[in-house]
């Protein structure tokens, strides 16, 4: 018997499935199939994050992930063709084929779980809770959106159709201890801003030059793993230039930001870096 839907909490926002424009033909057949297995099974199922803002802007998401109410190793009991990955955030990968639905577990505010922090910087988290509770615990408002498979409508509790609107970066809660919590989402704020087109948010943008420092703990994995995502964006000029401007690219690219200051080599090093963009567009390697 299917469960009944939880009470909607106060403050709660949700758009109806009239009034967005977002439509199951451009979603992923296999993100579908996870999403309504999950529903079938009695548990809150939410396709989220960066697929949903992009499907609201009008683009053409490469990646679905799926938020639930369901905890790990029950999105396993549901899936053969499920792994559990990460220690830092346990999360469960249902591969087809080559595309991979990454499904994640409602993250909580309590105590109640596995949560290690150094200094405000959240090193592990794995405690679950509510869909109140996880929408809050995402970086930016635009990707805080949650599509609901039950009758498909647009939770938006943070804002961010709003910001989408005014195409605005903004982080959710406090932005300086939100980015010591986790100093990527400085990188992640210049790569969302220069990909998407956005403004980031004064407020947002106000503690970054004072807490670039915090990407030198970061480990080197994750730092690597990021600056890939910049300079295979197909937007690596105006991810670089923002970087630059937040002043967050000391450190990270030395290599590059010694040629891009050289008059001799400073040419050279965008040229490369736009027709890198380009060949992305066209759908050539790189």
């Amino acid at each position: 018997p299917r469960r009944q839907p939880p009470a909607l909490a106060p403050g709660a926002v949700v758009i109806p499935r009239d009034q967005h424009g977002i439509s199951r033909k451009d979603i992923s057949n296999n993100a579908l199939r996870v999403l309504y297995r999950l529903d079938e099974a009695g548990f809150q199922a939410y396709l989220v994050g960066g697929a949903v803002r992009d499907l609201l802007l009008g683009g053409r998401p490469k990646d679905f992930d799926v938020a639930t109410d369901a905890s790990p190793d029950q999105v396993r009991q549901l899936f053969r063709n499920c792994r559990l990955i990460g220690r830092r955030f346990r999360l469960a990968h249902i591969h087809f084929g080559q595309e991979i639905i990454e499904v994640a577990t409602f993250r909580g505010t309590g105590d109640d779980g596995d949560r290690k922090l150094d200094n405000g910087r959240l090193l592990r988290d794995n405690i679950y809770g509510s869909l109140e509770e996880d929408i809050f615990r995402r970086d930016f408002t635009i990707n805080a959106l949650y599509y609901n498979i039950a009758d498909f409508s647009l939770r938006d509790d943070a804002g961010g159709v709003a910001d989408i609107g005014a195409r605005r970066l903004r982080l959710i809660g406090e932005p300086e201890a939100r980015f010591r919590e986790d100093p990527v989402r400085m990188l992640r704020a210049a790569r969302l801003a220069a990909k998407l087109g956005l403004t980031i948010e004064p407020r947002t943008a106000a503690p970054i030059r004072e807490l670039k420092h915090l990407l030198e703990n970061v480990p080197q994995a994750r730092l690597f793993e990021e600056i890939l995502k910049l300079l295979l964006s197909g937007n690596a000029v105006a991810c670089v230039q923002l970087l630059r401007e937040l002043d967050l690219h000391h450190g990270l690219l030395p290599l590059l930001d010694d040629a891009l200051d050289d008059p001799h080599t400073g040419p050279f090093a965008m040229a490369a870096l736009k027709a890198t963009d380009e060949r992305l567009r066209d759908d050539r390697p790189v």
